[in-house]
């Protein structure tokens, strides 16, 4: 891929970038030179997830294909302008949430901030943060986690496909907001930083956010275990 007005050493200054690692930089090069494999590699690994996290702001799966499917054609079109500030990840991930967004809006069917800051006062903390670390490796895990219900309970849950689907309804129902959040981190993996950039939030609102998608899903989960389930 050429660019315009760059000698062959700037263009081999475009293609490194300091925030990104040595094998991020050369899938990088491969896809900025149109290879296929390349692209198909980044859309293996990351197409469900995009998925995942585009229903969570539009109404059905076929909405969240379409937002994607814009998601990758505007992959293909900025990789010239990507500086590598961000991993690639990152990048992907905040243009889908940004399409996303836009089509939730068109839609009427995206939770707006202004309802979300409703729900979100500082008055109404679902849960202590001080429960969770704040800093360190394990920022925004338990730091005091819930006692268990009883020895059984992790096999009862493993065992459960109806548990299971349980939890999993906890997550869908979830406002975007914090669904966002919960996928990123806990489903994903993303690290608290790259979370922030993609969502456009402070570390602060973070953490707010991943404590109360957790424990929406935790008490999601007890009340099924506590329910006439619980007897199996």
């Amino acid at each position: 891929m050429e660019f315009p007005g760059q000698t062959t050493l700037e263009q081999a200054q475009a293609l490194t970038t300091s925030g990104l690692t040595s094998t991020q930089d050369q899938l990088l090069a491969k896809l900025r030179r149109g290879d296929d494999g390349a692209f198909e590699e980044l859309v293996n690994t990351h197409h469900r997830s995009l998925i995942r996290m585009a229903m969570g702001y539009v109404a059905d799966r076929e909405v969240a294909e379409e937002v994607v499917q814009d998601t990758w054609m505007a992959v293909i079109e900025g990789l010239d302008r990507f500086e590598g500030r961000s991993s690639l990840r990152t990048w992907i991930f905040g243009i889908m949430i940004h399409k996303a967004k836009d089509r939730g809006v068109r839609e009427k069917r995206h939770t707006t901030f202004s309802d979300f800051e409703t729900f979100d006062d500082d008055r109404e903390e679902t849960v202590d943060p001080s429960r969770f670390h704040q800093s360190g490796e394990w920022a925004g895990h338990w730091a005091l986690p819930p006692q268990p219900w009883d020895e059984q309970t992790p096999e009862k849950l493993l065992a459960s496909q109806q548990a299971v689907s349980a939890m999993h309804r906890a997550i869908e129902a979830l406002p975007s907001t914090l669904k966002a959040v919960l996928i990123l981190r806990d489903v994903e993996g993303v690290e608290a930083k790259d979370t922030c950039e993609i969502l456009k939030i402070t570390e602060t609102n973070l953490y707010v956010r991943l404590h109360r998608a957790r424990e929406r899903v935790r008490q999601a989960v007890e009340t099924y275990l506590e329910g006439p389930h619980s007897a199996m």
